[in-house]
């Protein structure tokens, strides 16, 4: 299948610039470019209409991006606790998904949808993990996630303090050792 020519109209990560004349796939193109209006089909009629439109839609990107900045100053270093059953190795039941962190930050006060939130993995273990919550196509803010057993747990992981596995987990020291009551190994 041949390429697709689109222009964008906003900045898409790993694609271009807002105005920029691209080749993509045509599924990209028809299922997420053009229904979400972040693109049109690159033809005369639409070069020239998007020309004589640019001022106002550039106008219309910095006002967004501005209002995203603000909100990212207002929100910065949000924190948001979830809290989920585990097993004794600190390995959840299930994983955290961008919809639970999205819904944790709109219970903190920013609302956002699953799909402002980028996940590099799925989050299987407890403990803190930074995310990245995308507000504007040119700001993004890291939102730290505090996955823990109970919220006494998640208060504790947020304050550094070991967890209570952590604490059960005690080496014995070594180097207090007399050698000849080191443990040897079988020969």
């Amino acid at each position: 299948m041949a390429a697709v020519e689109v222009i964008l109209l906003q900045r898409i990560d790993k694609l271009g610039q807002m105005g920029e004349v691209v080749k993509v796939k045509p599924g990209f193109a028809r299922n997420f470019l053009l229904p979400q209006k972040k693109a049109i089909r690159a033809n005369k009629d639409n070069l020239a209409k998007f020309e004589s439109q640019r001022a106002q839609l550039e106008a219309q990107n910095i006002k967004r991006r501005d209002e995203a900045e603000r909100l990212a100053e207002r929100v910065g270093g949000l924190s948001v606790v979830i809290i989920r059953q585990a097993g004794e190795s600190g390995s959840l039941y299930g994983s955290v998904s961008s919809r639970d962190i999205a819904d944790g930050c709109t219970a903190g006060g920013l609302t956002v949808n699953r799909s402002q939130v980028v996940l590099e993995h799925p989050i299987k273990t407890l403990g803190l993990t930074t995310v990245r919550v995308v507000l504007h196509p040119e700001v993004s803010i890291p939102v730290t996630v505090n996955v823990a057993r109970s919220v006494e747990e998640a208060e504790r992981q947020a304050r550094g303090e070991a967890t209570a596995r952590e604490e059960d987990e005690y080496e014995m020291p070594t180097e207090d050792l007399d050698p000849s009551e080191a443990p040897q190994p079988d020969v």
